[in-house]
């Protein structure tokens, strides 16, 4: 493959992979899923080499099972889709192929190379990486990888472990660190600085001091990273079952400003207060419904971050004149398009948030038929749970969640919401059924 002479010097000054046999390493096949070993090995008789790389190999030799298999290859995306039929390249920044068992998806991509900085090639003008299609060796790939700890190589040949930077100490010494020089590094992709925060607090691992220091000096490099991108960054960072840990770890690097700057205001202003501690319960109780397998949504948790900066805005509104139930609409609208902006939410998860909190006013009528009108809506349930989130971070209204408490386990209320979600179910399957029935010419 083309190499620039650049490069190729400086792969030569970098140390040599200290190879670990399998002897000296925990991870067994036994531990690698079926579908990831059909993948390895059909590489490896392609005449391809084929190693496992990334979490997998990190939480094999942590002990932990692993979720995701990677494997990375000499195979060019193009050899791969050519040897498994059931493989489709995805990506433009990252070209790779994903190859489908049933519902388990094998990522293959292959060996990057570094960039001609000879060339704009791969890198926009600040240094920051918008094409990652650089072919190479493994011994470029891995100094094209963030962090230490995800840059081992399991090698299904001889069952060794490859170790160009020292991963494996960093994994014995319980510390995450950047491969090269930090802030270079976050330059190129300031996601990194997420990543390294999710990622000591999902490991239990300390930042090296070499790579934290930077984060809060450049920090801002966040704010012209894709909202799209930011978004998928907060599911991992508050749905992977340490949000409450992600949540203070990213306000101590000063990082949560960047995915919700009006949380942060609010925040900032009022620390210890409610807004503090509606978050911190919110966080909490989502780590919990995972810890049990219980389903999550990020729209409730969406509810809760920006239920200040609305509830304020809509106080504004309020003073000047504007009915209740109008400045709640106007000021949800407000707060969910400056936070699109920030981070792209999907409307299915901005719309929860609407409902949520539009209902909250409506929870107030307690008399007549309005409860039993009230249940048909499809987010009463988490409607009530927001409502008892707010009881427990201090607000105001104990005596209301106590009457819903009561009225919502009666045995008539908990036969109507099971007949109203079965039939709201039956509803919107019909309904995309009609959707999808074909125009009759």
């Amino acid at each position: 493959m083309k190499q620039n002479n650049n490069q190729t010097n400086i792969t030569h000054l970098r140390p040599q992979p200290v190879v670990i046999p399998q002897c000296d390493h925990i991870i067994s096949r036994d531990q690698i899923s079926e579908n990831a070993l059909k993948v390895l090995y059909r590489l490896k008789s392609g005449g391809y080499s084929a190693y496992l790389v990334g979490g997998s190999v990190r939480d094999m030799l942590l002990g932990r099972e692993p979720k995701d298999f990677d494997v990375v290859t000499d195979a060019l995306p193009e050899q791969i889709r050519e040897l498994f039929r059931n493989s489709r390249l995805i990506g433009r920044r990252f070209r790779l192929a994903h190859v489908r068992y049933g519902g388990e998806v094998i990522e293959v991509s292959t060996f990057r190379a570094h960039h001609n900085s000879d060339t704009s090639e791969g890198n926009s003008v600040e240094g920051r990486i918008i094409r990652d299609n650089v072919y190479g060796t493994i011994g470029e790939d891995v100094w094209r990888r963030d962090l230490t700890v995800n840059a081992l190589y399991y090698n299904i040949e001889d069952h060794t472990v490859v170790d160009y930077v020292s991963g494996m100490a960093d994994i014995k010494s319980g510390q995450i660190r950047l491969i090269g020089d930090p802030t270079q590094r976050y330059t190129e992709d300031p996601v990194r600085m997420l990543r390294a925060v999710r990622f000591a607090v999902k490991l239990g691992f300390r930042i090296d001091p070499a790579s934290e220091t930077p984060i809060r000096k450049i920090n801002g490099l966040l704010s012209d990273i894709p909202s799209a991108r930011l978004f998928e960054e907060c599911l991992k960072l508050f749905l992977g079952g340490d949000a409450l840990q992600s949540f203070e770890s990213l306000r101590h690097y000063d990082l949560f400003r960047f995915l919700f700057p009006q949380t942060d205001e609010v925040l900032s202003q009022q620390e210890g207060g409610f807004p503090q501690t509606m978050v911190i319960h919110a966080l909490r109780d989502t780590d919990n419904r995972i810890a049990n397998d219980k389903p999550v949504t990020p729209g409730f948790l969406i509810a809760a971050f920006l239920w200040m900066p609305m509830i304020n805005l809509a106080k504004q509104y309020k003073q000047n004149g504007v009915p209740h139930n109008e400045a709640i609409i106007l000021a949800s609208d407000v707060v969910i398009s400056k936070q699109v902006s920030c981070t792209a939410m999907p409307r299915r998860f901005t719309q929860m948030a609407r409902d949520i909190w539009h209902i909250q006013s409506r929870l107030e009528k307690t008399r007549g038929n309005w409860p039993q009108r009230l249940l048909s809506h499809p987010k009463i349930r988490a409607a009530y749970d927001f409502l008892l989130l707010r009881n427990k971070s201090g607000e105001n209204v104990d005596e209301l969640a106590s009457w819903w408490t009561d009225f919502i386990n009666r045995p008539e209320t908990v036969k109507l919401l099971a007949k109203n979600h079965k039939t709201g179910r039956n509803t919107q399957r019909n309904r995309h059924h009609r959707k999808q029935k074909p125009v009759q010419k």
